[in-house]
């Protein structure tokens, strides 16, 4: 009797053993190749190392398609910028009308620089010389990414243009945008700095000066016309002259990429989550090199969504402020 019960409860610590094991959650990417995709890859194989939590990195169209669904609690986590975040939480821009009230914050990944570049022989260096650009071809519409036409956008207002100056070019994503540059389809384009993408425009335009970064006009003027029509992006000083298209210590836009969940994502799992994150910042710099940007005590500085109570457990337990 007592050897039936022993392997009785035996069975049923190794049933709920594998059921803790078994927990399996989906982390909402961009396309393949993309930034925010590298990023899902390493978060995922960083949690799923280090916590019993299975993480699986999911590709989708791009973050105006799963934003929604994190908001809905059909997919477990997912990123975007912290200008994109701020459209959905307030219901405008591409979220006009559709306000995303249950997202929540996990972490800042890292910050995020992107600028606009053009081809090096143009003789352009900075945002204003598109004065002497007007009727050039543009990229617009990103309907994976609709943000990105506003980072453009203001960055424009910075150099006192518009895209009325500009001939419009549809284009269905970031790389996409980016790389119908290196391929002659438009005349400037939106590139993240320091990424893959602006190494490869970089080497399809090495017979025409490579790519350059437009230098962001800081002057009080300029600078305010540029918070007013993108709050969450601030200018960023770029002196490593190594990266593609920094020919010259250059200013661009930094803004924080941040990884979501939902309102009604379990509590524990959200903690689990945080605290890897948390602990093994190495481990993710060696999953993808954006991550060496991050500071730990920044991780809770988010200010356009609440963060999740399992995040701010986390943090509370590091020592690690949150702002809201």
């Amino acid at each position: 009797m007592k050897k039936n019960v022993f392997f009785s409860v035996f069975a049923v610590a190794s049933v709920t053993a594998s059921l803790a094991v078994a927990q399996v959650v989906s982390v909402a990417t961009n396309p393949q190749g993309t930034l925010g995709y590298r990023t899902g890859i390493a978060v995922a194989k960083v949690v799923t190392a280090k916590t019993d939590v299975t993480a699986r990195a999911q590709p989708m169209a791009g973050s105006s398609t799963y934003l929604p669904m994190l908001d809905r609690g059909e997919i477990n986590f997912g990123f975007t910028n912290g200008g994109e975040l701020q459209h959905a939480a307030d219901g405008v821009g591409t979220f006009a009308g559709r306000k995303q009230a249950n997202l929540r914050t996990v972490a800042v990944m890292f910050p995020l620089r992107s600028g606009v570049a053009v081809v090096g022989d143009t003789g352009l260096t900075k945002i204003s010389d598109l004065q002497k650009f007007k009727g050039k071809r543009a990229p617009t519409k990103y309907t994976s990414l609709a943000i990105i036409q506003d980072f453009i956008a203001a960055a424009m207002i910075n150099g006192g243009v518009s895209y009325a100056d500009f001939k419009g070019v549809p284009v269905s994503g970031l790389a996409k945008g980016a790389l119908a540059l290196g391929q002659g389809k438009v005349d400037l384009a939106w590139v993240p700095v320091g990424s893959g993408l602006a190494k490869k425009i970089n080497n399809q335009l090495r017979n025409r000066g490579g790519m350059r970064y437009l230098d962001l006009d800081t002057s009080p003027e300029a600078h305010a016309r540029f918070k007013k029509a993108a709050p969450a992006l601030t200018l960023r000083k770029i002196v490593n002259t190594k990266l593609a298209g920094i020919k010259q210590p250059t200013h661009v836009a930094e803004m924080s990429y941040i990884m979501l969940t939902g309102k009604s994502t379990d509590e524990a799992l959200v903690y689990k989550v945080t605290k890897a994150l948390i602990k093994h910042q190495k481990d993710l710099g060696k999953a993808f090199g954006a991550f060496k940007r991050n500071k730990k005590a920044g991780m809770g500085s988010v200010k356009e969504t609440p963060y999740h109570p399992g995040a701010i457990r986390a943090y509370k337990e590091a020592g690690i402020k949150v702002v809201r």
